[in-house]
């Protein structure tokens, strides 16, 4: 198990903490999680544990993408990727600023037992990604509609919906994605 690169207490919430994925340790735990139906917009569903290791080895292998698993009181709650918006598809959709970073969030299946909790622990991540940045920028599919409306909650501004090209190389396939962007900066 990797180090915390991040703990956040949230009052009447608990502690959540950020860490890096393990791909090794961690790609069983996180194959269960993507491979669910509701887990299709994260667009890994039919994978198998390997491929799921493979696929956080790789992310691992870059600086410009990150993987972390994030916990609440030391239990696996969700899957959170960050990225440099300048080195990843969206830039293409949208005119990538120095101090962005864009982010990615799968919450763990049979979590969010209570209305609010999702919302509280965006409250931690969003802090988490604005330490050493301006604005954090997120990319749901554009047929999530829960997706957006919490990002809405939390106090997102909505862009354009775009269309992110497909990503074809050796050691990752994305395909191409109808997207909502949105942003929220720094306050």
């Amino acid at each position: 198990m990797t180090t915390p690169v991040y703990v956040h207490r949230v009052e009447g919430f608990g502690t959540v903490t950020v860490r890096p994925v393990d791909p090794e340790g961690d790609a069983p735990l996180l194959h269960g999680w993507v491979n669910e139906e509701r887990a299709a917009f994260w667009g890994m569903v039919g994978t198998t544990v390997e491929q799921v290791r493979d696929i956080y080895a790789h992310l691992d292998s870059l600086t410009t993408h990150h993987g972390f698993l994030v916990g609440l009181d030391d239990e696996p709650v969700a899957l959170l990727q960050t990225y440099d918006p300048a080195a990843d598809r969206v830039s293409e959709c949208y005119e990538a600023l120095p101090g962005d970073i864009g982010v990615h969030l799968l919450v763990a299946p049979g979590t969010a037992p209570q209305p609010g909790w999702t919302g509280r622990l965006l409250t931690a991540l969003v802090a988490f990604a604005l330490r050493d940045h301006d604005r954090v920028v997120v990319d749901p599919d554009a047929a999530n509609e829960k997706a957006i409306a919490r990002m809405v909650r939390a106090g997102f501004e909505l862009g354009p919906e775009v269309v992110l090209p497909e990503v074809d190389l050796p050691e990752v396939f994305i395909p191409e994605k109808k997207a909502r962007l949105a942003f929220l900066t720094r306050r």
